[in-house]
């Protein structure tokens, strides 16, 4: 028998001053079977970073053909890929073919680091790739409940997350910025 997913009820105050943006969002996630705490919480933190009505989170793990969150316009062309984790560079050239912006989220450390000093000479030449890593997400794990309200403050490119438990920081680390604009 399959093991099926978990779901999880968000309710998300994004106060974003760096790109003036103020929403309250309710968002129901799966969690895919063999997905950590982290990573749903990571790809929560991935949707807060660039938040707006018309992003949407994908199949991710349950289709390789789909990224984690996504935008397309009224036409069905894609407008933002967003991919959580460490992909793989074959991967990410084909989703800057089908995309006009994509953004990898790296989270986890020094494997992190490891897999960008592997993949940083490829992917720095790709016009509309951005690449950000979030270390220290371990904390965003221990967070992670089936029905949650938090609030993410933007400022400075920091974030300041609040819930009940009380607040962190995440300092997200620009790596690479899309330079096809």
């Amino acid at each position: 028998m399959a093991l099926k997913s978990t779901i999880y009820k968000i309710d998300l105050n994004i106060a974003d001053m760096d790109r003036n943006y103020y929403a309250q969002h309710s968002l129901t996630l799966a969690k895919h079977p063999s997905e950590t705490d982290e990573r749903v919480m990571v790809r929560l933190i991935a949707f807060t970073l660039y938040a707006n009505e018309k992003l949407i989170f994908g199949k991710g793990l349950s289709d390789d053909e789909e990224p984690d969150l996504w935008q397309k316009d009224l036409t069905g062309a894609i407008q933002l890929w967003i991919d959580v984790g460490l992909p793989a560079e074959k991967e990410i050239r084909k989703a800057c073919g089908r995309a006009k912006q994509v953004v990898v989220v790296l989270y986890g450390g020094r494997v992190a680091d490891m897999w960008w000093s592997q993949n940083s000479k490829a992917l720095l030449k790709i016009n509309n790739l951005s690449v950000i890593n979030l270390p220290s997400t371990q904390v965003l794990a221990g967070i992670a409940s089936r029905n949650m309200n938090i609030s993410c403050t933007i400022q400075d490119g920091q974030i300041l997350v609040s819930h009940d438990a009380g607040n962190f920081d995440i300092s997200p680390v620009v790596l690479k910025e899309n330079s096809s604009y």
